[in-house]
Protein backbone atom coordinates (compact mmCIF):
# COMPACT_ATOMS: atom_id res chain seq x y z
CA UNK A 1 0.00 0.00 0.00
CA UNK A 2 1.15 3.64 -0.72
CA UNK A 3 2.52 5.72 1.96
CA UNK A 4 0.39 9.35 2.61
CA UNK A 5 2.95 12.06 4.48
CA UNK A 6 1.09 14.91 5.50
CA UNK A 7 3.18 17.84 5.85
CA UNK A 8 3.19 19.96 9.77
CA UNK A 9 0.03 22.26 9.93
CA UNK A 10 -0.31 24.46 13.40
CA UNK A 11 -3.78 22.93 14.13
CA UNK A 12 -4.33 19.40 12.52
CA UNK A 13 -1.33 17.91 12.33
CA UNK A 14 1.46 19.96 14.49
CA UNK A 15 3.98 17.45 13.87
CA UNK A 16 2.93 16.21 10.92
CA UNK A 17 2.25 12.31 10.08
CA UNK A 18 3.14 9.37 8.20
CA UNK A 19 0.22 6.75 7.06
CA UNK A 20 2.03 4.12 5.86
CA UNK A 21 -0.94 1.65 5.24
CA UNK A 22 -2.70 4.28 2.85
CA UNK A 23 -5.29 1.92 0.77
CA UNK A 24 -5.73 2.69 -2.90
CA UNK A 25 -8.47 4.18 -3.96
CA UNK A 26 -9.63 5.66 -0.15
CA UNK A 27 -9.93 9.34 -0.78
CA UNK A 28 -6.82 11.24 1.16
CA UNK A 29 -9.67 12.95 2.89
CA UNK A 30 -11.14 9.89 3.97
CA UNK A 31 -7.53 8.48 5.23
CA UNK A 32 -6.65 11.88 6.96
CA UNK A 33 -9.73 11.59 9.03
CA UNK A 34 -9.49 7.24 9.95
CA UNK A 35 -6.30 8.29 11.32
CA UNK A 36 -7.46 10.95 13.32
CA UNK A 37 -6.01 14.28 11.68
CA UNK A 38 -9.43 15.88 11.54
CA UNK A 39 -9.02 18.20 8.20
CA UNK A 40 -11.93 20.28 7.49
CA UNK A 41 -14.49 18.95 5.71
CA UNK A 42 -17.20 21.16 6.09
CA UNK A 43 -19.76 19.46 3.01
CA UNK A 44 -19.22 15.79 4.36
CA UNK A 45 -17.16 14.30 1.60
CA UNK A 46 -19.54 15.60 -0.97
CA UNK A 47 -17.38 18.37 -3.36
CA UNK A 48 -19.72 21.17 -2.60
CA UNK A 49 -17.14 22.84 -0.77
CA UNK A 50 -12.84 24.12 -0.59
CA UNK A 51 -12.45 22.77 2.81
CA UNK A 52 -10.79 19.70 2.61
CA UNK A 53 -8.67 21.63 -0.35
CA UNK A 54 -4.81 20.35 -0.13
CA UNK A 55 -1.18 20.70 -1.94
CA UNK A 56 0.20 17.11 -3.33
CA UNK A 57 3.54 18.27 -2.66
CA UNK A 58 4.74 14.82 -4.58
CA UNK A 59 3.26 12.02 -6.02
CA UNK A 60 0.30 14.01 -7.95
CA UNK A 61 0.17 12.37 -11.00
CA UNK A 62 -0.58 9.14 -9.86
CA UNK A 63 -3.92 10.34 -8.77
CA UNK A 64 -6.70 10.41 -10.71
CA UNK A 65 -7.96 13.47 -12.76
CA UNK A 66 -9.96 15.93 -10.70
CA UNK A 67 -13.64 15.93 -12.35
CA UNK A 68 -14.91 19.12 -13.83
CA UNK A 69 -17.04 19.68 -10.56
CA UNK A 70 -14.12 19.79 -9.04
CA UNK A 71 -12.09 22.23 -10.49
CA UNK A 72 -15.01 24.48 -10.60
CA UNK A 73 -14.94 24.00 -6.47
CA UNK A 74 -10.81 24.34 -6.69
CA UNK A 75 -11.13 27.33 -8.38
CA UNK A 76 -13.02 28.92 -4.60
CA UNK A 77 -9.99 27.57 -2.93
CA UNK A 78 -7.65 29.71 -0.80
CA UNK A 79 -4.02 29.78 -2.01
CA UNK A 80 -4.72 27.52 -5.10
CA UNK A 81 -1.47 26.02 -6.57
CA UNK A 82 -1.14 24.07 -9.51
CA UNK A 83 -1.08 20.62 -7.75
CA UNK A 84 -4.27 21.38 -5.94
CA UNK A 85 -7.15 18.74 -4.99
CA UNK A 86 -10.12 18.55 -2.85
CA UNK A 87 -8.75 15.57 -0.90
CA UNK A 88 -12.53 14.23 -0.36
CA UNK A 89 -12.09 13.42 -4.30
CA UNK A 90 -8.44 12.97 -4.52
CA UNK A 91 -8.31 8.78 -4.40
CA UNK A 92 -4.83 7.07 -3.57
CA UNK A 93 -3.55 5.52 -6.39
CA UNK A 94 -0.24 3.48 -6.51
CA UNK A 95 2.49 5.86 -5.51
CA UNK A 96 3.45 7.37 -2.13
CA UNK A 97 2.15 10.90 -1.88
CA UNK A 98 3.27 14.00 -0.21
CA UNK A 99 0.47 16.38 1.06
CA UNK A 100 0.20 19.71 2.56
CA UNK A 101 -2.73 20.99 4.40
CA UNK A 102 -2.83 24.48 3.27
CA UNK A 103 -2.76 27.17 6.52
CA UNK A 104 -6.32 28.58 5.56
CA UNK A 105 -9.48 28.28 4.09
CA UNK A 106 -12.66 29.89 2.70
CA UNK A 107 -13.58 29.22 6.65
CA UNK A 108 -10.51 31.22 7.99
CA UNK A 109 -12.67 32.32 11.00
CA UNK A 110 -13.42 29.20 13.40
CA UNK A 111 -14.77 28.80 16.81
CA UNK A 112 -12.45 27.58 19.38
CA UNK A 113 -14.26 25.28 21.48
Amino acid sequence: MPKLTVLPHPDFCPDGAVIEDAPAGVSVCRVLLDHDIEVEHACELSCACTTCHVVVREGFDSLDEASDTEEDMLDRAWGLEPTSRLSCQAKIGSEDLIVEIPRYTINHAKENH
